[in-house]
């Protein structure tokens, strides 16, 4: 949905549930069942390929399965509550105390690489 450039430019975006809270809720809410990419963005009102790629960011997190176009909810339920239990968490620290600054977390962060880039020799 549109927003006025004036909300834009002011930055009082919307609120509300990000894709990801949505996708997993709306299949958690039917685990019973598998859907395709398509099916989960018109039940949620968001677009395909918004949906695409947070399906693909679930998976990697094993937050849901994939078999040919149809995607459903882990198996591991436990899973689901531990990432649940955390987005939570972080959430409520972030409002209590503005979050992360980027520029102060790289000042004060080690000058380490990312573990994918260290020679494993």
């Amino acid at each position: 949905m549109p927003m006025s450039i004036d909300d834009f430019e002011s930055g009082d975006l919307p609120q509300g549930p990000s894709v990801p809270e949505q996708v997993v809720t709306y299949l958690y809410s039917h685990s019973d069942q598998a859907f395709t990419r398509s099916e989960i963005a018109a039940a949620i009102d968001e677009t395909p390929n918004a949906v695409g790629t947070t399906l693909s960011r679930l998976k990697n997190r094993s937050l849901v399965r994939h078999k040919g176009e149809y995607w459903a909810i882990t198996d591991d339920l436990q899973r689901v509550a531990e990432a649940y239990d955390l987005h939570t968490l972080t959430t409520r620290l972030n409002d209590e105390d503005g979050g992360i600054n980027p520029e102060e977390w790289d000042a004060a962060a080690p000058d380490r690489p990312h573990p994918s880039e260290e020679d494993n020799e």
